[in-house]
């Protein structure tokens, strides 16, 4: 989307789904913070549809970085984890010294944070929460932003869950989970700028990178935590997210079109 003041905003409408539909557009925005937006991009917002912006920070990203949330937009705070497990939120400072030595210690933490978001019972009742809202979403036109710093862990598990549940093919789902590499390789590029030149080693560069990006291992981690826990991503929509046969239709007669 065509955002100036952020990145990684993304429409999430077009895909194939379910019976040859394909989800509608101006329905569900996916992005990182909303810190930064300038006031036209704040109305853009507006005038694309977004009448919800749905926070799934942590309490102290949102202290230090408040959304800048659109006038007439709803802000709905909805933390996915208690803290910022993944890091996206720290400076380049910060990082430095948590990231000296071992330089697995950025995909490691990762995978766990992927296990964390399937797993725990807060950022379960969390994706639960945002399915209320998107069961809200009734009217045409009318679009939910979901967010978090980067806008691509918990806000790519939010994605991930939303595209299964309108039947969207795993390899378009992984296609679109992996767009971030792409939509956020300038901000990618200057937090390591930034460590190198602070005196950052490779092990640092190697762990923050891991830390700034997705990987398919992040995903097939979040997969396995599934099945560990319901058998596949249906049944754990149904089971632990507790969407039942009527909230499915529903969600496929708000966000699909022929």
């Amino acid at each position: 989307m065509p955002i100036t003041s952020g990145f990684n905003y993304r429409e999430l409408g077009g895909y194939p789904a379910v019976d040859g539909k394909t989800v509608k557009f101006n329905k569900l925005v996916r992005s990182a913070g909303l810190d930064t937006l300038s006031p036209d991009d704040q109305q853009f917002l507006y005038d694309y549809g977004v009448r919800l912006d749905m926070d799934f920070r942590s309490t102290e990203e949102r202290k230090n970085q408040p959304d800048k949330v659109p006038a007439g937009v709803r802000y709905d705070f909805n933390p996915v984890l208690a803290e910022d497990e993944t890091q996206n939120s720290k400076t380049a400072a910060q990082l430095q010294a948590m990231m000296r030595e071992d330089p697995g210690n950025g995909y490691q933490h990762m995978l766990q944070v992927y296990w964390d978001m399937v797993q725990t019972t807060h950022a379960q009742d969390a994706y639960k929460h945002f399915f209320d809202a998107l069961l809200d979403n009734e009217k045409d036109g009318e679009a939910v932003l979901f967010h978090c710093a980067a806008g691509k862990d918990r806000t790519g598990m939010g994605a991930f869950f939303f595209l299964s549940a309108l039947g969207v093919p795993d390899d378009i789902i992984t296609q679109d989970y992996l767009l971030t590499n792409e939509t956020s390789k300038n901000r990618v590029a200057e937090v390591l700028a930034e460590v190198r030149k602070n005196g950052g080693n490779e092990t640092m560069v190697t762990n923050i990178k891991a830390l700034f990006t997705v990987s398919t291992d992040y995903l097939a981690t979040a997969r396995y935590a599934i099945k560990n826990v319901s058998g596949d991503v249906q049944h754990y929509l149904r089971d632990v997210l507790t969407l039942g046969d009527d909230d499915i239709r529903d969600l496929q007669r708000i966000y699909l079109t022929k």
